[in-house]
């Protein structure tokens, strides 16, 4: 299974990076902004799930779910928002646009790995993507 971490903070790449790494991603690509991530995407093979935070400067993560579902080549990969945002008028803006599951920082291991799971995402239970 492959990801795509998409976040303007280092250190929360790295954390989200090593949590799917410890479940068994096979590969984990980062990105620090939209703009970056698409550019990702156009070179190489789509990730099964873009964990993709929504405040980046130079594209946002609303921006990216948007560009990503208007691309027919593109509709399968899983779109999860991990973000500070939790006003649900704009979760349900996000989810409405082609997010896949919404995610609220800060979170723990525990909750990544869940919805993980319940998106049959958890390469260490034994789920593969469809």
């Amino acid at each position: 299974m492959k990801a795509l971490v998409v976040d303007d903070s280092g250190s929360a790449r790295t954390i989200v990076a090593r949590i799917l790494d410890s479940l068994g991603m096979d590969e984990i690509a980062e990105a620090d902004n939209a703009r970056s991530a698409l550019e990702l995407l156009e070179e190489g093979e789509l990730p099964d799930v873009a964990l993709v935070d929504w405040h980046m400067p130079v594209m946002n993560g609303f921006q990216f779910v948007c560009t990503v579902r208007e691309r027919v080549s593109w509709r399968r990969m899983t779109i999860m928002m991990m973000t500070t945002e939790n006003e649900h008028d704009e979760i349900v803006h996000a989810l409405a646009a082609g997010a896949t599951e919404y995610l609220i920082k800060p979170f723990t291991a525990e909750t990544l790995t869940h919805k993980l799971s319940l998106l049959g995402l958890n390469p260490a239970m034994g789920f593969t993507a469809a």
